[in-house]
Parts: structure tokens; C-alpha cells; sequence
């Protein structure tokens, strides 16, 4: 018998980012390791580097809206309908993509 757990998605799940993720701390989706190692966005066909959240399942991300904050300093943010598609920036050239299925 061992200590060790065996992952249940295997090497090949932890080249593709989380399906839902959030660069806030408080949100439940946040996840520091994953974040860490720099995850691309490409929505509707154009990589963004301003999403604030993303779900790829339900096909939608959030954006900063302006300037503009809330009362506790937070920024107000759009959620934007589409394709969303999501790699790991540190496997260099040609990543496994996260992408919802057609």
C-alpha cells in the first residue's frame, strides 16, 4: 500500500486549464498554482489579457468595465457572451487548448 493518491485526470488534465477561473481571492473559482503559471484567453478569436473571470462550459468571461469601482474599491465588471478557449502560457508553442466542444 502507498501514501501516494492517484489524480483522477492524469498528466493530460493538468496541461489544460480549469474549465471556470478567477483572479479575485475571495472568489471560490481562484486558484494561485494555476495562475501562476500564466493562463491565455482567446475569446470570440482574439487573445485578451484582460479577463477577470472565464467559464468555458457556459461561454462567457468577465471584463474591468472602464475605471469605474464599486463602493469597497473593487472593479465593476461586463460578463461578454462567446467562444472561449483557454492554454497554459508555459508549455510554450502549440499548448493543449481548453475549448468547449462545437
Amino acid at each position: 500500500m502507498t501514501d501516494e493518491t492517484p489524480e483522477t485526470g492524469g498528466e493530460a488534465s493538468r496541461d489544460v486549464p480549469p474549465d471556470h477561473l478567477s483572479v479575485h481571492p475571495a472568489s471560490p473559482h481562484f486558484d494561485a498554482e494555476v495562475l501562476q503559471r500564466g493562463v491565455g484567453i482567446r475569446f470570440k478569436d482574439r487573445v485578451r489579457t484582460d479577463i477577470e473571470e472565464y467559464s468555458i462550459s457556459e461561454g462567457w468571461v468577465r471584463v474591468q468595465a472602464g475605471k469605474t469601482v464599486d463602493r469597497k474599491g473593487n472593479p465593476l465588471t461586463i460578463k461578454l457572451t462567446g467562444p472561449v478557449e483557454a492554454w497554459f502560457e508555459d508549455l510554450g508553442e502549440d499548448p493543449p487548448v481548453a475549448r468547449k466542444d462545437r
